[in-house]
């Protein structure tokens, strides 16, 4: 039994993950696929954040205001010219310092990075749930969950109906998306 969940989705690991599946998630979708019949504690979604990306933006907005409590970091340029925000540390805390409110985490990353606090929070009691695509999931990580949820086996069920091809099309969601409310949230 999964009691009440917590999810943690690490953005910007997942973004690049579909990208090379070639699949571009519903976030919609994707909420009531992980949430499944479970009482959501929280649905936190983090990323790195370029404040002129306006088309970023919009994307953030939909997710605060359809279920999601977003975690953002502004991203860094390098020298070389990339960009990049590791969110690791706040997606471990969070995942700690809530680990008494909620039975079951379910963390949507490959990054081996996590396995340490999926250990810490299960030495608490919750059971781990790890989401991702197979190809870019450290296979110490799917070890050390108590449950691994192959993505690529449900891909059906977490796209835009419209897109298995292409990333660079607009990112825009059907209308008629119900809004989902989690604990915290007043009704």
């Amino acid at each position: 039994m999964r009691g009440k969940i917590a999810i943690f989705i690490d953005g910007n690991n997942l973004f690049h993950a579909a990208k090379a599946a070639g699949v571009e998630i519903d976030y919609a979708k994707f909420l009531t696929f992980l949430r499944r019949d479970s009482h959501l504690l929280r649905a936190f979604f983090y990323t790195g954040v370029d404040e002129k990306a306006e088309r970023q933006q919009g994307f953030l907005l939909w997710m605060r205001r359809n279920g999601y409590r977003v975690v953002e970091k502004e991203l860094k340029t390098f020298a070389d010219g990339t960009k990049k925000a590791n969110l690791d540390v706040e997606i471990a805390v969070d995942m700690l310092s809530l680990a008494d409110k909620y039975e079951t985490a379910v963390l949507v990353s490959g990054d081996e990075d996590f396995a340490y606090a999926i250990n810490a929070i299960a030495y608490k009691g919750v059971r781990v749930e790890l989401a991702g695509f197979r190809s870019n999931t450290s296979p110490r990580l799917i070890d050390v969950a108590d449950q691994f949820i192959e993505l690529d086996s449900h891909i059906d069920e977490i796209i835009k109906t419209d897109n298995r091809h292409n990333h660079h099309t607009n990112s825009r969601v059907a209308n008629g998306v119900t809004r989902v409310r989690d604990e915290f949230e007043p009704e």
